[in-house]
């Protein structure tokens, strides 16, 4: 008891469920209103709904709720305990979230009439990368496509994203047969947002570039980022592997904004300086031009 007492007093605990609501009646919204409408086929339960409904004529909502309870007792059946507890909360309110937001979107879809075909794709893809991602943010899942995509990589001992891949294709080859390649694109072109929106909600939008650069003119290119960018520089002694040559290395985080500038700047003063650059999605702590005082 003192276990469940702990979980449901944890701070931002009831925050995070209801953040999972609203990613859960995202996507259902989104199903009535785009996805069963126009027949996107986007993987998991609801793509594979969509098949059933236009090759059998069976219920979509029914075949979700008969989908999702199947997928729930396939993981616990063999992926075990753990991942089948991920995915209990979202297999069984995503298609109760879908039969309760069915008269609100009767409603909405008479004004919801778009000339342009790829706008309707767009809000469609949005909408379900935003939805999925503040479910996947709440480390939750809807089950469907996410059981099956950790059963194929149990079974089939391949990563995961590839698992997703195979799943995909095969799903999608039996829409491009029952709906034609024009659909299919479409669904394709709704998952490729739905993936980046649904990174963009776990790690962040990028707003910093991160250089390591090594360079026998070090000295020079610190002088440069503290005096010119106003900026704090982290210096590293380091070891190369293959001659055992001791030198420095600079670690610096600088807006996107500034990265030509740095580039540009440290190949000028050494043409011959080594630098990996990466995204940096949270600086915190440190020197920031905000809080030197002659900025």
């Amino acid at each position: 008891m003192k276990g469940i007492k702990d979980i449901f007093t944890e701070k931002g605990f009831f925050i995070k469920i209801l953040v999972f609501l609203v990613g859960v009646f995202i996507i259902a919204i989104n199903y009535n209103l785009f996805v069963r409408p126009n027949s996107f086929v986007l993987g998991g339960a609801s793509g594979i709904s969509i098949l059933c409904n236009a090759a059998f004529g069976f219920d979509p909502v029914i075949t979700l709720y008969i989908l999702n309870v199947m997928f729930l007792i396939l993981a616990g059946i063999f992926l075990g305990k753990k991942e089948t507890i991920k995915a209990i909360a979202g297999s069984i309110l995503y298609p109760v979230f879908v039969s309760l937001t069915i008269p609100l979107a009767n409603l909405l879809l008479p004004y919801l009439n778009f000339n342009n075909y790829l706008i309707v794709v767009l809000i469609c893809g949005c909408l379900h990368g935003l939805g999925t991602g503040l479910i996947y943010r709440c480390g939750y899942n809807t089950g469907g496509g996410d059981i099956l995509t950790k059963m194929t990589t149990k079974f089939i001992q391949i990563p995961e994203g590839n698992a997703m891949l195979i799943c995909n294709i095969i799903i999608q080859t039996f829409s491009v047969i029952i709906f034609g390649i024009n659909k299919v694109i479409y669904s394709v072109i709704i998952i490729l947002i739905t993936s980046t929106l649904v990174n963009k909600i776990l790690i962040g939008i990028s707003d910093s570039k991160m250089f390591f650069i090594y360079s026998k003119k070090y000295k020079d290119i610190e002088r440069f980022i503290i005096e010119d960018l106003n900026t704090g520089v982290t210096v590293f002694n380091t070891e190369g592997a293959f001659f055992k040559k001791k030198r420095e290395m600079l670690m610096v985080v600088v807006p996107t904004r500034d990265y030509y500038r740095v580039k540009d700047t440290v190949l000028k003063i050494d043409e011959e300086a080594f630098f990996v650059v990466s995204d940096c999605y949270e600086v915190d702590g440190g020197i920031k031009r905000k809080n030197l005082p002659f900025i």
